[in-house]
């Protein structure tokens, strides 16, 4: 095998458009859970969160 050969997959210019994509898409989602968890908790402690000892 020769140096300059490629080693690996070889994605064409669409196939890095669609990972791109598919990787932007599960960062959201990400994004999403995680702000949804958060907004939950604050939800359940409510304003709790205020009266508690320091």
């Amino acid at each position: 095998m020769a140096d300059d050969e490629p080693t690996g997959i070889v994605l064409t210019p669409e196939e890095r458009k669609r990972r791109r994509a598919r990787n932007i898409a599960i960062g959201l989602a990400l994004g999403a859970l995680a702000l949804l968890f958060y907004v939950v908790t604050v939800a359940k402690i409510g304003v709790n969160i205020l009266n508690r000892p320091l």
